[in-house]
């Protein structure tokens, strides 16, 4: 192996979290940080055009392009499982909706783990901390900082009637939807800049500002393991060994290792490296450095359920775009004023309610699109329509991420297990019909919407649940397979301050360490645990040095007369 030299720190995988973790690590004179990145530089120009979304999902230049094993809960089907693989992440290819979840959401980690530094009155700083609000900065949102937040340049007259329909049925308007209680309808802020897409690597990666060590990015390098030695006091990360332009790479670090790889990539990564349930690893022929069961276990994400309906009289993106002169207009729209359906998010309007008043707090998200698709990468029906996909917030069913192989080119097996509560199948149905009764509200009669996704065929319980597997999809919102805990617990894989447990020197920061899924969209919250791991390492670094320094007084006293040593201030300096 070629070495490609030491670093006090190596993060792996410049998605979000790693280029949140690159830039603030950096911001340490003379900290050297190298930055490893399977995908290619973000100079793909889809990735930039807001839109370009279209384009980037399911594409081999940006998009890992996995795909879930067939799933039960999911009459059987298997569906692609798109994460960014180009700088940026899934910053990159996303629907760059700025949404952080509700205060509950964070409560609850700060139980789970025990620690109240992950309450979400001791996190909201961490939010405003790296924000750029359109509107200035106030008690819930901060101003000059990276992550731009925008609304959005275009609205819809169909999802305004939507809204007003919404709140005919006791969804009431709201304007923001970031201040603890998402509840309510309204139109999505979104992560873009003048019309553009603002990814994790334009806002962090390539801001100089502040940055006074040194930062190294590798690309088009994929990792094979992480390098696990027997220290003195147990298993150690020394760093990473891992492929790039044909070469065989190891790269050592002093201080740490950082896993950012995603909620896919970073369980992958540790049971590759012998991290993980001993007999997965075993069956692959993998030494066992650490058996931890919880490793690709406890998979979240939330399940789509798309609903579609015809409408007249008003316009939609369906029949706008399916003209060559319509798609001339809105490409000069755009050129001109950076504005129109290219500025547009995947989803415009969004709505936060209850699927029965039972429930504690919202727990279901609407995404509605003046569009309607049969799926990403098909064209554009060519009649008006839109789209309500609805999606339960916080999903019972767990699945895994595990390895396929002892090979690490070869994808994972990712087995998302929808649906397969009862809680979770009641929960669509509730939301299906709930869906209907929005749409059957006045505020939308005047356009005669009719369902045909999944179809008014679909009446009972029953038959309700059956449709739910036929149109559900991922919105791309995979968390938890390395879910922080209490050093207690068994199935937790990295404490409080994301330490692996089990191994020095490492640890994992993405949105794999959720223990439970974030109510809403979950991009934001990962820029937020980078942010407060960044303050975690580098205050790790800090004590390390005063214990250093403690240590080196402590060999010099050994050398004085006992007498020396009691003298005052003589000792724990």
């Amino acid at each position: 192996m070629e070495s490609a030299g030491k670093y006090d720190y190596i993060i792996i995988g410049a998605g979000t979290a790693g280029c949140v973790l690159a830039n603030r690590l950096t911001q340490d004179t003379n900290v050297s940080v190298l930055l490893i990145e399977a995908g290619a530089k973000d100079d793909y120009v889809w990735i930039h055009i807001p839109v370009g979304y279209l384009y980037c999902i399911d594409n081999p230049r940006t998009d890992w392009r996995f795909r879930t094993e067939a799933d039960p809960g999911l009459n059987g089907r298997s569906l692609i499982y798109p994460r960014g693989k180009v700088l940026g992440g899934c910053s990159s290819i996303n629907g760059m909706i700025y949404m952080r979840g509700q205060a509950r959401d964070y409560d609850h980690w700060a139980m789970l783990t025990g620690d109240d530094s992950w309450r979400w009155d001791k996190v909201l700083p961490i939010f405003r901390k790296s924000e750029d609000y359109h509107k200035g900065a106030d008690d819930y949102h901060g101003a000059g900082g990276e992550w731009r937040v925008e609304r959005q340049r275009l609205s819809w007259e169909i999802l305004d009637a939507f809204r007003a329909a919404a709140a005919q049925t006791g969804i009431p308007n709201v304007e923001d939807f970031n201040r603890g209680d998402n509840e309510g309808c309204g139109y999505f802020e979104v992560n873009q800049k003048g019309g553009l897409r603002w990814s994790a690597a334009r806002a962090f990666l390539k801001s100089t500002t502040g940055r006074h060590g040194k930062l190294d990015i590798m690309t088009g390098c994929h990792v094979k393991r992480l390098r696990i030695e027997r220290g003195e006091h147990g298993p150690v990360c020394t760093g990473v060994e891992f492929t790039g332009g044909g070469t065989e790479w190891f790269a050592e670090s002093v201080h740490e290792t950082i896993c950012a790889a995603g909620a896919v990539g970073s369980p992958q990564i540790l049971q590759m490296s012998g991290i993980g349930p001993a007999a997965l690893l075993q069956q692959h022929q993998i030494p066992v450095a650490i058996d931890a069961p919880g490793v690709g276990e406890n998979l979240q994400d939330h399940l789509q359920l798309r609903m579609a309906f015809k409408i007249q009289g008003a316009r939609t993106l369906n029949t706008m775009a399916n003209t060559w002169y319509g798609k001339m207009k809105i490409g000069m729209q755009y050129a001109w004023s950076r504005s129109g359906p290219m500025s547009m998010a995947p989803s415009q309007l969004g709505a936060f309610t209850r699927s029965d008043p039972s429930q504690p707090s919202a727990n279901l998200e609407y995404h509605v699109q003046p569009l309607s698709l049969e799926r990403f990468g098909e064209p554009l029906h060519n009649f008006p329509a839109f789209t309500a996909s609805v999606c339960n917030l916080r999903p019972t069913s767990r699945g895994h991420v595990r390895i396929a192989s002892g090979d690490p080119l070869v994808a994972p097996r990712i087995t998302p297990n929808y649906l397969s509560t009862a809680e979770d199948r009641k929960v669509a149905v509730d939301a299906l019909r709930l869906t209907r009764s929005i749409v059957a509200a006045p505020a939308l009669q005047k356009y005669t919407p009719q369902e045909f996704k999944p179809g008014l065929q679909y009446r009972s319980e029953e038959e309700l649940a059956n449709a739910a597997g036929d149109i559900g999809t991922t919105i791309f919102h995979p968390v938890g397979t390395c879910r922080m805990g209490r050093r207690d617990d068994p199935l937790a894989v990295v404490d409080s301050e994301l330490r692996v447990m089990g191994v020095r020197s490492l640890r994992v920061v993405d949105a794999s360490v959720m223990p439970t899924i974030t109510s809403g969209n979950t991009n934001s919250p990962t820029v937020m645990i980078a942010e407060k791991a960044a303050q975690l390492i580098r205050q790790a670094r800090l004590a390390s040095r005063v214990s250093s320094t403690a240590r080196e007084e402590a060999a010099r006293e050994e050398a004085v007369p006992v007498a020396m040593r009691t003298l005052p201030g003589a000792v724990g300096r």
